[in-house]
């Protein structure tokens, strides 16, 4: 099985530093830093590479469990939040939100949820991050 890699830079101070992050595949490189990260500041952060894989994940988790029941999606569209809460103990990712909308022909609202639910709590990323706390809003389109 492959392993996926990624690296991260960091120069100087925590309060001042600069970073970036760029994946081992070479598809993305982006910078980060304290304003990214706890503000609005310019460029990425951490908890923003987790949404997207989350996002991604849990999208085709979601695509596999439609097709194994019969039912291949048209399209699924999956945009995930993660909170990231400063506690008494420190910095922690609190929650993470999964909201999904499938075209799905000829399925009932019932199953999708079933198959949503179970793409929530299967999908690799999903057991990695099992810590936080984990919602799932889903929605079938007709």
């Amino acid at each position: 099985m492959p392993v996926r890699t990624a690296e991260a830079v960091w120069k100087g101070a925590l309060a001042d530093g600069q970073g970036s992050m760029s994946f081992g595949s070479g598809a993305y490189e982006g910078a980060y830093s304290v304003p990214s990260r706890f503000e609005k500041g310019e460029g990425t952060n951490p908890e923003e590479l987790i949404a997207a894989a989350h996002a991604g994940c849990f999208s085709m988790a979601l695509s596999a469990g439609l097709s194994s029941a019969g039912h291949p999606p048209e399209q699924i569209n999956t945009s995930a939040q993660v909170h990231l809460d400063k506690l008494d103990e420190g910095w922690r990712i609190t929650l993470i939100e999964l909201n999904t909308e499938a075209k799905v022909p000829g399925l009932e609202k019932a199953q999708f949820i079933e198959l949503a639910r179970s793409a929530k709590d299967n999908c690799p990323v999903s057991q990695a991050l099992a810590g936080p706390k984990i919602t799932l809003e889903a929605k079938l389109l007709s």
